[in-house]
């Protein structure tokens, strides 16, 4: 398994450490954020990650109000949501608003990395669509917009 960038993010400060050294010890890089608003500093000071786990349930921003504004900034993130109060009614709303998918804490570490590889994956191919699709030759600006738009939704 190729290594995966992760930013971690939950206001359990010790569950989060306890990922962040479990990821660690199997070659990803991890950083770590305790609230919503210190995972949108880190990824407007350049941060560059593959997949950003993130807590529902912070004060302050929330898991959904961050998510929004990670994908509205940053399309191409992939976003896997983690609570310990899941419910169908959450887990919806969460991809709905553009999380990949969804885990209950406390997470098996194996069903985290099989999913941040997934999400890894899709950032892949979704940054190599679009760099294709920004230097395709012979199209219009407007057929070029539109191929962005559609792989930017996806």
């Amino acid at each position: 398994m190729a290594a995966i960038s992760f930013l971690l993010v939950d206001d359990e400060q010790a569950l989060i450490e306890v990922i962040a050294q479990r990821l660690r010890q199997r070659g990803h890089e991890v950083e770590c954020a305790f609230s919503g608003q210190a995972a949108l500093d880190r990824l407007e000071l350049g941060g560059i990650f593959d997949v950003v786990v993130l807590d529902v349930i912070m004060p302050g921003l929330d898991g959904i109000q961050t998510v929004k504004r990670i994908k509205k900034k940053h399309p191409l993130m992939e976003v896997i949501m983690l609570t310990g109060h899941a419910t169908v009614q959450t887990a919806v709303e969460t991809v709905k608003h553009g999380a990949m998918d969804y885990l209950q804490k406390p997470c098996d570490i194996e069903d985290l990395l099989a999913k941040a590889q997934k999400a890894a994956q899709r950032k892949k191919e979704r940054e190599a669509k679009l760099f294709e699709a920004r230097t395709k030759p012979y199209i219009s600006e407007r057929e070029r917009s539109d191929l962005i738009s559609k792989i930017l939704e996806q």
